[in-house]
């Protein structure tokens, strides 16, 4: 079939030789290293003891001081003096010393500072890094913080990574102006995104979820690499995305974000929060966000974004206890949408027009109960949604409905020392999803009426060591439909030198495909569907190493890491858009498909104020079209990455400058697009209570030409909106408020 040994050979010697030049860079950067204490520091006082965020840490002799981050996670350099003492500052608790030896470079320090009587002193801050990769976890995880997402506009989660290298974002379509993520080179199906660790944005929510939740309601993202923690489930394939929320327990009183642009788009978002009675807060979260303007800038007849109206609401409770905390929410929203020829409206379908209603409610609720001893818990996590999408691409329709139904448990313990610890848990998941979609001409349908049913066990074991970590786990899950599942997993770390780490994670995962909710914006064309075949479990091994160098440049800090990722596919759900040229096949292929990705980045704070991130990606995502080994389409193989934030000394003002580069990508049959650049730019102001920004995107103005194939003859066989690579609008710019009440 055109595919041979030499393909397999050529493709795995390339990912070898990966990971000589990472080993090659790690013999390299060991002999910069620097002496380094890591720990952890906890705050007890008659209630219970939990992690101290912003905690100030300073080494007498070195002179330095750092503080703690939001897990009470910290990390300092121990200068050249031995032995040196570190002292610990917190609002409402003693203040605590502890010297400090170079033995204790490796060792993993816990800290706990006991309540005291307040006292009047100076209150420090300390902006949080925005970016960066936690040293303490054994998994690679990459966090972004809120510093972050304010480094752009953040009007929704699919922005939330703008700044970022890592994760690439992509328009679906031309038609509805979806916007997709992709991790290590695979779409976000592959990807176990998640709401505080609770199923987030699966199934129906897939292909719109994302720019529907606004991005000021984010405190943080944690971003894993590799198949995740087996805690979770079954589906991290590709790695893992965590979006954490704000906390009812720290929102403002009133939190305010107006945002306008250029192109007719309005949001106004809001959270406030209130104590509501003894341990008990309440957050309220409330969005509404309007697309209204009506451009045609290639004029080819189409609108070049959907006009929409969109409201989101979420109301959450925490509780926090002696003996338990909980968290409790209902999250809602309807989102409406109107697109396609100029001539089409609601009022006059005039032409070839799309519709789509997108309804979605669900609650949710995390119990966690602590046990006698330290570190002994318990953690129930359950969730119910249902959601209901319906429209129309032209004269394709599409009705889906699904309703779910997710209940996790989880038990946390050490083994004897703090060193070792063990969870493990049961899992339930209940899914009904009904769907159909018609073909072109509308004389057929596709479509399924499904019921999953989903049991599973897991165990993980963590060692915590001086040098080394490992978390091993496994998990069996027992489908209705694709029989018994094993995910085994490994993640291991290794401190080769105080500041360098390398990690290694093996890992199996799987996952029911859903080709019609996956594939939403291939509606958008005129190729018709060929979906015959049985349903099988997508199933894939998924291989990474990392290397994370910190550094100090002129007394200033600093990271390189180097990561290569190789996912080999057992089994997948493949989407050809070659074989035939009216068609779109969905075939499974069993080892016929691989994604390997290599990643440079280096951060450094160059000057006081002054943050450089730059990053080279290189992704090669491969399967067998139509007998040929090809790339996947629409896929660049190069990116690009650099971004400039400086803030001034008295931190009023913050300028942020992010550029990309995407190579060429392979078109579907023949042809390619082209290298393109995006220059994206934002300037903000900040008083006590009110930031003010004004930013610009796309700042070089590229756009792709011809976005819709065949736009004049939107019923035609040739039409197809779906080819997309790049901006199909001009520059934009937008300005936008931020108001916290305290």
């Amino acid at each position: 079939m055109g595919f041979s040994i030499k393909d397999i050979l050529r493709l795995n010697l390339g990912f070898s030789k990966t990971i000589y030049k990472l080993f090659s860079a790690l013999f390299f950067f060991s002999n910069l290293a620097q002496g380094q204490i890591r720990g952890i520091v906890l705050g007890a006082d008659s209630l219970q003891t939990k992690p101290l965020n912003n905690v100030k840490i300073s080494l007498i002799g070195a002179g330095t001081t750092v503080f703690s981050n939001m897990d009470g996670t910290f990390e300092i350099l121990l200068g050249k003096q031995s032995p040196d003492t570190l002292v610990f500052t917190a609002n409402g608790f003693r203040t605590d010393r502890l010297v400090v030896t170079r033995a204790d470079r490796f060792a993993a320090l816990q800290v706990i500072l006991v309540s005291g009587q307040l006292v009047k002193e100076i209150v420090v801050t300390k902006t949080k890094d925005a970016h960066g990769i936690s040293k303490l976890k054994t998994l690679h995880v990459e966090e972004l913080s809120g510093n972050e997402f304010r480094k752009a506009a953040c009007c929704n989660l699919s922005e939330a990574f703008e700044t970022n290298a890592t994760v690439d974002v992509q328009m679906s379509d031309a038609i509805s102006g979806a916007k997709k993520i992709q991790l290590l080179g695979l779409d976000a199906v592959y990807t176990q995104l998640q709401f505080e660790n609770i199923p987030f944005l699966r199934g129906l929510e897939s292909s719109f979820g994302l720019n529907v939740f606004p991005g000021t309601w984010l405190e943080s993202i944690q971003i894993t690499k590799g198949t995740g923690s087996v805690v979770n489930g079954f589906e991290s394939m590709a790695g893992a995305i965590n979006f954490e929320f704000k906390k009812p327990d720290d929102l403002p009183v009133l939190g305010l974000n107006i945002y306008q642009n250029r192109f007719g788009r309005t949001e106004l978002n809001l959270h406030s929060g209130q104590k509501i009675a003894k341990g008990w807060y309440m957050g309220l979260f409330a969005s509404g966000a309007s697309m209204y303007g009506k451009q045609d800038h290639n004029m080819d007849g189409f609108r070049d974004q959907a006009l929409s109206n969109t409201f989101s609401m979420m109301q959450r409770f925490s509780f926090n206890g002696p003996k338990m905390e909980a968290q409790l929410g209902l999250q809602a929203y309807a989102d409406d949408k109107i697109a396609g020829q100029m001539s089409f409206s609601k009022q006059t379908p005039n032409g070839y027009g799309m519709a789509l209603q997108n309804k979605h409610v669900s609650i949710f609720s995390k119990t966690g109960f602590f046990g006698k001893q330290q570190g002994q818990s318990l953690g129930l996590i359950a969730n119910m949604k249902y959601q209901d999408l319906n429209g129309f691409y032209g004269n394709r329709m599409y009705r889906g409905t699904e309703s779910r139904f997710y209940f996790n448990s989880i038990y946390d313990d050490k083994l004897g020392s703090a060193s070792h610890h063990i969870k493990f848990g049961t899992s339930f998941l209940a899914l009904h999803i009904e769907q159909w979609a018609s073909q072109p001409q509308g004389d057929e349908t596709l479509g399924f009426s499904r019921l999953e049913l989903v049991p599973g066990l897991f165990t993980e074991y963590t060692y915590s060591g001086n040098r080394l970590s490992a978390v091993l786990g496994s998990r069996i899950d027992r489908h209705n439909l694709a029989g018994t599942q094993l995910s085994p997993r490994i993640h291991l770390k290794y401190a080769l030198a105080p500041q360098l780490d390398f990690r290694l994670t093996v890992g199996r995962a799987w996952r029911m495909p859903n080709f019609i909710a996956d594939n939403l914006s291939l509606l958008a064309s005129a190729k018709n569907w060929i979906a015959n075949q049985e349903l099988k479990p997508e199933i894939s091994w998924n291989t990474g190493v990392s290397v994370v160098q910190g550094f100090r440049f002129n007394k200033r800090k600093g990271s390189l890491c180097l990561d290569a990722y190789h996912t080999r596919f057992k089994q997948q759900l493949v989407v050809d858009r070659d074989s035939l040229s009216g068609s779109v096949i969905f075939k499974n292929l069993s080892d016929y498909s691989i994604a390997t990705v290599f990643q440079a980045e280096l951060a450094i704070e160059l000057l006081r104020g002054l943050d450089i991130r730059i990053a080279y990606k290189y992704q090669e995502v491969m399967a067998l079209y139509n007998g040929k080994w090809k790339m996947q389409v629409l896929l660049p193989k190069e990116r690009l990455f650099s971004n400039l934030a400086y803030q001034t000394r008295n931190k009023r003002w913050n300028y942020d400058l992010t550029y990309s580069y995407f190579s060429a990508v392979r078109l579907p049959q023949q042809g390619s697009g082209m290298p393109w650049g995006l220059l994206n730019m934002q300037i903000s102001r900040n008083w006590k209570k009110l930031e003010c920004y004004i930013g610009g995107e796309n700042l070089l103005n590229f756009t792709q030409e011809q976005p819709i194939v065949d736009a004049s003859n939107p019923f035609g066989t040739d039409f197809d909106a779906t080819q997309i690579w790049a901006p199909i609008m001009g520059w934009n710019a937008y300005f936008g408020l931020r108001y916290n009440l305290k």
